[in-house]
């Protein structure tokens, strides 16, 4: 493969973007659209194996399900002859940004910008969830950061939930983000990508994973026996975003926060609009049943997603060490244009909405009761005066 080279006769290869184990990412040009779009073409090693193409396959169907601002978009799939090799490839979204390995490679990022960035991918996992797909491989590589906002990319190895977790024995996924369940080979459920985050969040706050492990080994048992560090003194980090990121951390997957509540806990302190206000949006707008107001649904999730904010260039908020100003709540939300992501490689891995749900209507009544005091009971009639007894008559004496 190289630059220049015309791909189904419509994808023309510009620059090689990133490479890893199994595939090779490019910067492409779509000349039947005319836009640049991201190529992911499997490696030419691996071309032979129909285990590899049905695995890229996999993927593409997989990310083309979901419709979320914050998940690449998946276009097109496709195979091609290469120097007498059947090759396949995926067409993606091209996001001009780092990877949050990248901007890691630093140190810690300041509080505010790891809290929005979690904020973010926690909303994309939450989607996912709920289409029944666990990622499986959250880590900092997968995790695109641009001037718009956040994308999670690289499903190549995403599974449903309920799916088995091993495939001919082996163990998918990075070791430094593997849940303990699937270590002791529980099948695939959706703690296991909250775990990974309360990982990603914990090295985005602390710039160092909560246990020291060097080797495949080690981090093995780290994730089954280790007990994770409290994260370090941050000057300013709210005390519920250490919690929440304990709890993620957690090693029983039921003692672990779902992927929306992330997202909302997060969001709310990352400043992001709140998501009882997107629900009335999202109700009014496609006439969603008052069911959905309990439990965000898909559609809901989408605009959280889409209203992030200006990661890069809207985002001075974080500038300072107090914590995050709170949208207003007659704030107007403007939607963002996705800016395309460019997905990770499946390779070997580097080191990788908003305020509470409101509840029911009875807990309102219960509210109100509490502030004006119980209903006075009324005053029961006082019962008639008995009538005093009629004199007995006079026993008539002897005359």
């Amino acid at each position: 493969m190289e630059c220049g080279q015309l791909i189904a006769g419509r994808y023309r290869l510009r620059e090689r973007l990133g490479q890893g184990g199994m595939s090779v990412v490019w910067r492409a040009d779509d000349d039947v659209l005319g836009r640049e779009v991201a190529v992911k073409v499997l490696s030419s090693a691996l071309a032979a194996d129909p285990a590899q193409r049905q695995q890229i396959r996999d993927e593409a169907r997989a990310a083309a399900r979901l419709r979320h601002a914050n998940i690449v978009a998946v276009y097109d799939y496709g195979e091609f002859t290469d120097a007498g090799r059947t090759m396949s490839y995926v067409v993606m979204e091209l996001v001009d940004g780092r990877t949050l390995a990248d901007m890691l490679t630093g140190g810690r990022l300041p509080w505010k910008v790891a809290t929005l960035v979690g904020a973010q991918v926690a909303a994309a996992l939450a989607a996912a969830h709920l289409d029944g797909i666990v990622h499986r491989d959250v880590k900092p590589a997968n995790v695109m950061v641009s001037g718009a906002g956040v994308k999670l990319v690289d499903f190549g190895i995403s599974a449903a939930v309920g799916a088995l977790d091993e495939q001919d024995g082996r163990l998918l996924g990075t070791p430094a983000y593997l849940a303990p369940e699937r270590i002791e080979g529980s099948p695939v459920r959706p703690a296991t990508d909250v775990y990974a985050l309360g990982l990603l969040m914990y090295l985005a706050l602390a710039g160092q994973m909560p246990w020291a492990a060097s080797t495949v080994t080690q981090m093995v048992k780290a994730h089954v026996y280790a007990k994770p560090a409290p994260l370090p003194a941050i000057p300013g980090l709210p005390p519920a975003v250490a919690r929440l990121t304990s709890r993620c951390l957690a090693k029983r997957p039921g003692e672990r926060p779902s992927a929306i509540e992330v997202a909302e806990v997060l969001g709310e302190i990352a400043g992001l609009p709140s998501s009882s206000l997107m629900r009335s949006v999202t109700a009014s707008t496609v006439a969603l049943p008052a069911v959905t107001i309990r439990r965000p649904g898909r559609a809901t999730l989408i605009a959280a997603g889409v209203v992030t904010g200006m990661l890069i260039a809207g985002g001075a908020w974080w500038a300072g060490d107090g914590p995050a100003a709170p949208a207003e709540a007659g704030a107007v939300a403007t939607s963002t244009p996705p800016v395309a992501t460019t997905p990770g490689s499946t390779g070997t891995p580097k080191p990788s909405v908003s305020t509470a749900t409101t509840k029911p209507a009875i807990r309102t009544a219960a509210v109100a009761r509490k502030r004006t005091g119980p209903p006075k009971p009324k005053a029961k009639p006082a019962p008639p005066a008995a009538k005093p007894p009629a004199k007995a008559p006079k026993h008539p004496g002897p005359k």
